[in-house]
């Protein structure tokens, strides 16, 4: 599979499990797998549950660089994309983080606002000069 394709599978997985808090992992990928057939591999496997282990310090890392912004107010799409690319920035160092920041992007652009791409970039940008020291 694409790398392309698996992150946007990522992507609706981590979305899920931001919108379903009632529901574990494991239900949110069976559900996905087996009832929805969504094609996984093992970097979507990796990455959903690397990021879903890791929820708390991933959106620790986030809220610090929020900028007036409260987490309430962002879009659940966002918070997914974030955590996603959050969690390529700070577990995958085989992944360049202008590689994790522009994926984002591209995700924003197709699935948010038209304006939360600049608000995913400047996070992830600052994730990426802290977690590159």
């Amino acid at each position: 599979m694409q790398r392309k394709i698996a992150r946007e599978n990522a992507f609706m997985l981590i979305f899920e499990s931001v919108c379903k808090r009632d529901e574990t992992a494991e239900e949110i990928f069976d559900k996905a797998t087996n009832v929805r057939g969504l094609e996984v591999d093992d970097y979507v496997r990796e990455v959903f549950f690397g990021s879903y282990e890791n929820a708390t310090r991933i959106e620790e890392a986030m809220e610090k660089h929020f900028k007036g912004w409260k987490k309430e107010r962002i879009s659940p799409v966002s918070m997914a994309i974030l955590r996603l690319g959050c969690y390529e920035i700070m577990f995958l160092s085989d992944i360049p983080a202008k590689v994790s920041i522009n994926e984002a992007i591209e995700l924003s652009k197709k699935y948010d606002d038209e304006k939360s791409y600049s608000f995913v970039n400047g996070v992830l940008n600052a994730i990426a000069v802290e977690y590159s020291k």
